[in-house]
């Protein structure tokens, strides 16, 4: 029993490929897919791994039948650290509802594509200027940098560092973006991210993207001349509150 104890279906850090992590012979195995993190590519993966559980159980399981590229399927040498094993060369049997998910996955549109779809859908409820705000913010923003991207592959890392680039660039008046604009460009892109999540089921990337914090301004309406002319001219049952307030 302790060799299925372990049995996960999990996500890499770096890419977001699912691995099967598992204990065979009480030594602990990995074996990556190319599928990307997904309930429902983790659900075709995990039909895979309650089979090999059972021919684990039944003392039957064949580590080269279920993973013919693997190293470990001829060496049984323990934890290698993320094989690229392609999984389509599992048991037809088995895994033919992986592959097909493999395939849509790997043909989501292009980030140019999705979001000129998503822009049109959308614009139908927006003010006419939160509609050229969006506009220049796809067209200046959002395309040079994700363009060319599948929208699925588009990754946590590639938004901070998005991010981290839009500090640079020069704002009115030949300052930078302040944090409160980069914040409205970040939100468009999770949005249209987000949407694209919904569609073609996999993890939206930038839901553990926090907005930077935005620095409080100091409001000084008046001048100390005004505020004194004021405190002259006012109600006199009005000047304590205005002292007060000032």
């Amino acid at each position: 029993m302790e060799d299925i104890a372990m049995a996960s279906i999990r996500a890499r850090k770096d890419n977001g490929l699912l691995f099967f992590d598992f204990r065979y012979q009480g030594k602990r195995y990995r074996e990556q897919t190319l599928l990307i993190d997904s309930k429902s590519n983790r659900r075709k993966m995990e039909e895979v791994l309650s089979k090999i559980d059972n021919d684990i159980l039944d003392g039957v399981f064949d580590y080269e039948k279920y993973f013919p590229k693997s190293n470990s399927s001829r060496t049984s040498s323990p934890q290698r650290n993320a094989a690229e094993v392609a999984i389509g060369t599992l048991p037809a049997s088995q895994t033919a509802s992986i592959v097909q998910t493999q395939s849509v996955t790997q043909t989501t549109p292009l980030f140019k594509d999705f979001a000129e779809k998503w822009f049109d859908e959308c614009r139908i409820g927006w003010r006419r200027s939160y509609i050229e705000t969006m506009r220049n913010t796809i067209d200046k923003h959002l395309l040079p940098y994700f363009g060319d991207k599948m929208v699925s592959s588009i990754r946590r890392e590639d938004i901070l560092d998005f991010r981290s680039q839009l500090a640079k660039v020069p704002g009115r008046k030949s300052q930078n973006l302040s944090a409160r604009r980069i914040n409205a460009i970040v939100l468009g892109l999770r949005q249209i991210l987000n949407e694209a999540a919904d569609r073609y089921n996999f993890t939206t990337p930038g839901q553990r993207v926090k907005p930077l914090k935005i620095k409080r301004q100091d409001i000084a309406p008046f001048t100390l001349d005004e505020v004194n002319i004021i405190l002259k001219t006012i109600r006199a049952d009005y000047r304590d509150y205005f002292i007060v307030r000032f």
